[in-house]
């Protein structure tokens, strides 16, 4: 018990469970002679495990956020590690491995091959990693059974649902087992019931132990997460359910 209790206060096992850990971000863009700050000192930590909303309007600055989360933006200021790493020191090699690897990325309008199948959807990022064939076609069949699609491996984007659209995406997103899945509004073209599906999804996967962050205009998707954090005017502060 006591080395259990020692191994929690301990500094770098706190820090091995961290996932993502930003430190006073800040994202500028000039546009002419002016400087127009879309992020103002971001703190942000995320855990191994987490499931994470964060919750703002259109134009509050959380698509920038998002982007600089999954390596395909950099901050103005700022520092930015994820597991452990120090983003800013990764060269481009390095960062194209990462939003490959380390990132499972899931979009509001889907983003797939219309002229290829469910299942050679889901394997185009392993093949980007270096996946043998054999291995991928194994691994993206074994992924769209788990999301409920193991008997339309074959179907194209237009013979499906936007809602099992939406899983294929899902699907492509997990193909290369990443440390955290980004999901960007993953409902915002669905019915509510077709989104409330999608949402499962993401509850098993992070019952299984998968980090995720969920970006959201939505406060009733955002309540499906286990903490939220609210981004207003380029400013984060952690996020309180208020009752009635």
């Amino acid at each position: 018990m006591a080395a259990a209790a020692a191994a929690l206060q301990d500094p770098e096992a706190i820090k091995m469970a961290q996932i993502v850990d930003m430190r006073g971000i800040i994202k500028e863009y000039v546009m002419g002679e002016e400087v127009s700050q879309v992020l103002k000192g971001i703190d942000l930590n995320v855990n191994e495990g987490d499931f994470l909303a964060v919750l703002g309007p259109s134009g509050s600055g959380k698509s920038t956020l998002m982007n600089i989360i999954g390596c395909l933006d950099v901050p103005t200021e700022g520092e930015y590690y994820l597991s452990g790493k120090r983003i800013a020191d990764q060269d481009e090699r390095e960062l194209a491995r990462i939003r490959t690897k380390e990132i499972g990325f899931v979009f509001q309008s889907f983003y797939l091959l219309p002229r290829q199948s469910a299942l050679k959807n889901v394997e185009l990022p392993m093949i980007y990693s270096g996946v043998n064939k054999k291995e991928r076609k194994i691994r993206a069949k074994e992924i769209l059974e788990k999301v409920g699609l193991g008997e339309r491996l074959e179907y194209l984007p237009r013979q499906l649902s936007g809602g099992q659209q939406q899983r294929v995406a899902i699907a492509r997103a997990l193909s290369n087992n990443p440390t955290i899945l980004l999901a960007d509004e993953p409902t915002g073209a669905l019915d509510q019931k077709t989104g409330r599906q999608v949402i499962d999804i993401f509850h098993q996967l992070n019952d299984e132990g998968r980090t995720i962050i969920l970006i959201t205009h939505d406060e009733s998707i955002a309540r499906q997460a286990k903490r939220f954090v609210r981004i207003l005017d380029g400013n984060l502060e952690e996020g309180e359910w208020q009752h009635a």
